[in-house]
C-alpha cells in the first residue's frame, strides 16, 4: 500500500512539475485557435467529451455551478482550471455548440464555463484522450467533490467511474 501511494504522490508531483512557467491555476489557449477553447471529442471509456486545445478531457464538479468556485488551494494540486486572458471570448470548437462564457475565479483569472459549469483538467489525465478523473470523488477545505467528464448535453457522462478516490 505504501508503495502505491508513493507511486501515486511521485506522479501527481510529476504531473504538477510538467506545468513549467505556468502559475498553476489554468491553461492559457490561444485566441482563435484551430482548434476553439473547448472542442468535442470520442475519449475512451467516456465517449463524446469536451476537451481543451490540446484533446485533454475536461471535467467540472456537481459542487460548482456559475460562479461557485469551491475548487481552490488544495483542489489545484489535481484539477487545473481552463483559463483565458481577461477579455477573450472562449472559442467553440468542432462539435460544440455553444455555451461557453467566463467566470472569475477569487484569485483574479478568468475561467471558462460551459452550461454554467467551471472547466477543469485532472493532473493524473496522461494527456490526450485520457479521462481518469470521470467519476471521481475527493476532498479539499471542507468540500467534498464529485468530478464528471464534461460532455456536450452538459450532463455527466454516463460511462462508468471511478468511485475508489481516482488517485
Amino acid at each position: 500500500m505504501r508503495q502505491v501511494l508513493f507511486g501515486l504522490t511521485v506522479a501527481a508531483a510529476l504531473a504538477l512539475g510538467a506545468c513549467g512557467g505556468n502559475s498553476g491555476t489554468g491553461t492559457q489557449p490561444a485566441a482563435g485557435g484551430a482548434s476553439g477553447t473547448v472542442s468535442a471529442r470520442e475519449v475512451s471509456g467516456v465517449g463524446t467529451a469536451l476537451v481543451d486545445p490540446a484533446g485533454r478531457t475536461l471535467y467540472f464538479a456537481d459542487q460548482e455551478n456559475g460562479s461557485e468556485i469551491r475548487c481552490r488551494t488544495g483542489c489545484l494540486r489535481f484539477w487545473t482550471p481552463l483559463t483565458v486572458a481577461a477579455g477573450t471570448t472562449p472559442l467553440a470548437g468542432s462539435g460544440v455548440a455553444g455555451d461557453l462564457a467566463t467566470v472569475h475565479r477569487p484569485d483574479g483569472s478568468v475561467q471558462v464555463t460551459y452550461r454554467g459549469k467551471p472547466l477543469y483538467t485532472f493532473s493524473l489525465d496522461q494527456g490526450a484522450g485520457s479521462a481518469k478523473g470521470n467519476g471521481v470523488q475527493d476532498s479539499f477545505d471542507g468540500t467534498d467533490f464529485r468530478w464528471h467528464a464534461a460532455s456536450v448535453s452538459g450532463a455527466p457522462s454516463t460511462a462508468p467511474t471511478d468511485t475508489g478516490g481516482g488517485y
